[in-house]
């Protein structure tokens, strides 16, 4: 008879960022912006540009591998490996048996893509929880990564990014998972139709219809159903579409600014979707020290958010963390017809 454990844990993490970066006062200067404006409007100041020969998939490979080599597990454990993304390579091929292809985990395990704008990662941690408590699967690999897409001269254009992180969920790990809940509706805030480069959004739609709602009534749920209030967390991660929204819903719901600052990556890496959330937990296990508590809360357009209450385990002290706040300084300047170029515009 398969065990089914009561719980399930993040045995490891690994994760990535592109190396080349863009200023968002150069941005600004072409389109005839005030730089300052800008940068202090959205609160972000420069992002991640991926390289003429990156993508979804070379991203989550390097994140997939990474965590492979943090958690020194044998890659032929995994039973299910989901990849989240918006900018998937192909229409019609999964980026899942690539990344797994390129670990060694084939043949004898399940892959698939998921979407859900930039919450198709944690939707794939949730599944992998599922498998894991079930006795389906021994780990499964879930992965957050994007190449944002915006149009030239968009308002998006400011924060789209590049970047992703690998999670491996197991029985036993680095930081148990305590609960997860989801809040979910119809609300169109944001959307990309088969065959359009570039997806289209409602502006200030987004906000409090949209983000603000959906990040709260998540985080709030599983506070109730946890039984626990904002201070009970060491650390609380969200969402970082730019550089102020996650400010304002931590303050909203009763979060410090030291609780989420060491986890708040978009202002100087932009904002890279479906790896969004996932990087910025990340950098938090990257500090985080035995019996700290997280909260964690992703959010998708269309819309929906996962919510996630964490507790690390003395097994963190003897892992190998990724220092995502040192890979971020690793890091090269480009201009914008640079960038353009990465992007294939020309």
């Amino acid at each position: 008879m398969p065990s089914f454990p009561r719980m399930v844990a993040i045995v490891g993490y690994g994760a990535y960022i592109p190396f080349y970066r863009i200023k968002v006062e150069d941005i600004a200067r072409i389109w005839g912006e005030n730089p300052k404006s800008i940068s202090n409007g959205l609160g972000i100041f420069e992002k991640s540009v991926p390289s003429i020969d990156e993508d979804t998939a070379t991203i989550a490979v390097e994140a997939a591998r990474r965590a492979i080599k943090t958690t020194k597990i044998d890659a032929k454990d995994i039973g299910a490996i989901y990849v989240g993304s918006e900018s998937h390579p192909y229409a019609v091929k999964p980026t899942a048996t690539i990344v797994a292809e390129a670990i060694n985990a084939t043949p004898y395990m399940t892959a698939a893509d998921y979407e859900f704008a930039c919450k198709a990662g944690t939707a794939a941690i949730q599944n992998c929880m599922a498998l894991v408590k079930s006795g389906m699967i021994k780990y499964g690999m879930a992965i957050g990564s994007d190449v944002a897409q915006a149009a030239p001269g968009d308002a998006l254009e400011y924060t789209a990014a590049a970047g992703g992180a690998a999670y491996i969920v197991g029985k036993e790990g680095i930081a148990e998972i305590n609960e997860t809940v989801s809040f979910t509706t119809d609300t169109p805030d944001f959307w990309r139709r088969e065959g359009q480069p570039y997806p289209g959004h409602g502006e200030r739609f987004t906000g409090e219809p949209a983000y603000y709602r959906h990040i709260k009534n998540a985080a709030n749920l599983l506070m109730e159903k946890m039984g626990t209030k904002p201070s009970d967390y060491d650390y609380a991660v969200f969402h970082q579409p730019n550089g102020k929204f996650p400010r304002r819903v931590a303050k909203m719901l009763g979060f410090s600014k030291e609780q989420i600052e060491n986890g708040l990556l978009c202002p100087v890496i932009g904002n890279t979707y479906s790896g969004s959330m996932l990087m910025g937990l990340a950098a938090t296990l990257d500090i985080a020290k035995p019996g700290d508590r997280i909260i964690a809360v992703s959010f998708g357009s269309g819309a929906g958010s996962d919510a996630f209450d964490i507790t690390v385990t003395d097994a963190i002290e003897k892992y190998e963390r990724q220092n995502v706040r040192k890979m971020i300084e690793k890091k090269k300047y480009i201009d914008y017809s640079i960038y353009m170029k990465f992007r294939g515009e020309f």
